[in-house]
């Protein structure tokens, strides 16, 4: 993976005291547990000087990027957060996300989609339409069942057992001959999606049609959102859909960054 603070070759103002600093930052993003980091495990992690750090630290105190902790730790203060929240404010999913959606469309040239939560239903918000003959027939602001969804599939699988229950309660009737209509055949379907990172609607939504999903996680770890390739049978076999499958994981994973989530 590219490292994001590396410098730019030929570009000019590529400060290294500012890549240091921001080094500092994205080191005690990483501790999640606010425990904080001590000034010789920072110094370590970047390959720094104690006492490099320590003036890197203290312009950053200062605004209360960092926290100097007792004991001489350091962690992450409280102006991330309320920057973070200006940011989160301001992002538009269809807008901020939709570079995303377009990218895994054409790396996969099928339709991909963009949904929300709305138990027992999911919410399309965002579509991007494959170029290829025979295009899906969901639109945006339409709901479909999330249990025989591979979208409602991929948040299900990182839901509370109670909202488990209610969708199931809601109801599950055939939509096609492949429909999950069983609760303990979903149910461990469920595990399977929640332990691989992937979920896979086979022909059990719309007949003719296989899509494969992910979730995306918000900035408390909720899965409130996911997206999905979908394509005709005939071009998303059960291999390629597997073959798909870790590039909708990434784009899920790229936008729960962008939301700010933790996983």
């Amino acid at each position: 993976m590219t490292d994001p603070l590396a410098p730019t070759p030929g570009a000019r103002n590529n400060s290294a005291s500012l890549r240091r600093a921001l080094g500092i930052l994205l080191k005690l993003g990483d501790d999640l547990e606010g425990h904080g980091r001590t000034l010789g495990e920072l110094a370590g992690q970047l390959d720094l000087t104690k006492s490099t750090v320590l003036r890197l630290l203290q312009p950053l105190i200062d605004a209360r990027f960092v926290q100097a902790l007792p004991g001489g730790m350091y962690r992450l203060g409280w102006r991330n957060a309320q920057l973070g929240q200006v940011y989160l404010a301001g992002t538009d999913p269809q807008r901020d996300m939709r570079d995303v959606l377009e990218r895994l469309s054409q790396a996969t040239s099928e339709t991909v989609h963009l949904v929300s939560a709305d138990f027992p239903h999911v919410v399309y918000i965002d579509k991007v339409v494959s170029s290829l003959p025979v295009r899906m027939a969901s639109r945006v602001g339409s709901t479909q069942p999330a249990y025989c969804t591979s979208v409602g599939k991929a948040m299900l699988a990182h839901a509370e057992a109670a909202t488990v229950d209610a969708v199931i309660a809601a109801g599950m009737p055939a939509r096609t001959v492949n429909t999950v209509t069983d609760e303990d055949v979903l149910r461990r379907e469920l595990a399977t999606t929640r332990a691989r990172g992937w979920a896979i609607d086979d022909v059990e939504n719309e007949a003719g049609v296989r899509c494969v999903a992910a979730a995306v996680f918000d900035a408390y770890g909720a899965a409130t959102s996911a997206i999905s390739v979908s394509g005709p049978t005939e071009r998303m076999t059960p291999e390629r859909a597997r073959e798909v499958a870790p590039l909708v994981r990434a784009a899920a994973g790229e936008i729960s960054q962008r939301w700010g989530g933790q996983r």
